[in-house]
């Protein structure tokens, strides 16, 4: 006779409860990692309800990634549409069918390059400059990635796009290797410039290496890297956020006294001294009262993203805990 058995019922998979956690965290990218598994990664440890990240950063590039929690995901757009700072290495006199360091190896000429000379092509590309995005980039054509496409040897027409470079800089020159430090305009493709300044040079080159060291008026400075955050009790995890307000610290300052502040939060119109501006950051009546971004024309504001009496209040609690 068969003895009875009785199944064993599997174990629940406890559920890790979310918090509201609001502020910006300044992530030290590792190499390898998808720009949205990092930003999973990190959520998890915050145990946050709400997180976004700023733009992509490639798998194969490190550095700067802003991740924004609770009502800063509201302001995430401002550091997509922000000037960035890259360090970059070329590899001089090889050409790859990526443009970077992943691909197959086209062609290889000798490099015999002088310093004059790369200081000219380096001038040539400073300014305004049109650049066709590379095949392998996550530019969307009829809802399919590029690389999509190129992984498939399938090439597309792309067109041409006017980005800015606001300076280039030789931080060292050893044999073929080249590092540089670029700043641009948003949707520049630092692997485009690579291969053409190795076109410049007549010897090709691809990116090696690629490390992003500023995002608008935020730098590596106060970043954390993955390993380190993981080491941390939440507390001093929470202690490495930025305020709401960290990726406009650049914007001018607006201060409403408490009865317009409410307004100014529930959408209305408010007049003002302030002089016209585009974008500026609006606080109440206490320093730490951020109340959100909107823009100033003809003596009128305008608000443009708002926090939520909730979200204020939140800030302003977490403000007096400190």
């Amino acid at each position: 006779m068969q003895a009875e058995t009785t199944p064993i019922a599997p174990v629940a998979r406890q559920r890790v409860p979310r918090r509201a956690v609001h502020g910006v965290l300044l992530l030290d990218k590792p190499l390898g990692l998808s720009s949205n598994d990092a930003l999973q990664k990190v959520k998890r440890l915050l145990r946050a309800e709400k997180a976004g990240h700023t733009g992509t950063l490639d798998p194969l590039a490190t550095g700067l990634l802003p991740l924004c929690f609770g009502a800063a995901t509201k302001f995430s757009q401002v550091s997509l549409e922000a000037d960035k700072t890259y360090r970059a290495t070329l590899q001089l006199g090889v050409r790859t069918s990526t443009g970077d360091a992943e691909g197959e190896v086209l062609e290889q000429r000798p490099v015999e390059v002088v310093p004059q000379q790369l200081l000219q092509a380096c001038m040539r590309f400073m300014g305004p400059i049109q650049q066709v995005p590379p095949m392998y980039s996550a530019l969307k054509r009829d809802g399919r990635a590029l690389y999509e496409y190129a992984r498939a040897g399938i090439e597309v027409e792309r067109e041409p796009r006017e980005v800015t470079i606001f300076s280039i800089e030789v931080l060292k020159w050893q044999g073929s290797s080249l590092d540089i430090e670029v700043r641009c305009s948003k949707g520049t493709y630092i692997r485009t410039l690579a291969e053409d300044i190795g076109e410049a040079l007549g010897c090709g080159a691809h990116l090696s290496a690629l490390r992003r060291t500023g995002s608008g008026p935020v730098t590596l400075q106060g970043a954390r890297t993955l390993a380190e955050l993981e080491a941390m009790s939440e507390a001093e995890r929470d202690a490495c956020l930025q305020p709401v307000d960290a990726l406009l610290a650049d914007w001018p300052v607006l201060r409403l006294e408490a009865e317009d502040a409410g307004r100014f939060l529930s959408g209305m119109r408010r007049r003002t001294a302030h002089a016209d501006a585009e974008q500026v950051r609006v606080y109440g009546p206490q320093p730490a009262a951020f109340l959100g971004s909107g823009s100033v024309r003809a003596g009128e504001l305008i608000s443009t993203r708002l926090l939520s009496p909730l979200e204020v209040q939140g800030l302003l609690n977490a403000q007096a805990s400190q």
